[in-house]
């Protein structure tokens, strides 16, 4: 598995409009063959803070994502609204192993 967190800081006004924009995004990478999961969280105590978990099963799956309309379309229309660029990690998973996905 191929495992990326990416942190987004929104500001304020954009929240709302950031959301529906990233749900949007999760919505149509969970259709995606080599998508595993996608989710969208927002930090409880700072609610201008996202996390995106994006779970592939390769690194394929990544890059095939990154080269999808509703990727390049939500990419383009959030970078506006971001107070910070975005950043990431990537991680492989320990446990459960890749069958348990």
């Amino acid at each position: 598995m191929h495992i990326l967190t990416v942190y987004a800081q929104v500001k304020p006004e954009h929240i709302e409009t950031f959301k529906q924009a990233t749900i949007e995004n999760a919505v149509h990478s969970r259709r995606e063959p080599l998508v595993a999961r996608f989710d969208v969280l927002q930090q409880a105590d700072d609610p201008t803070r996202f996390a995106l978990i994006e779970v592939y099963r390769s690194p394929e799956g990544h890059a095939r994502h990154r080269e999808t309309a509703h990727y390049n379309a939500w990419a383009e229309k959030v970078t506006e609204m971001l107070a910070a660029p975005r950043s990431r990690a990537i991680y492989r998973n320990v446990d459960p192993g890749d069958d348990g996905w």
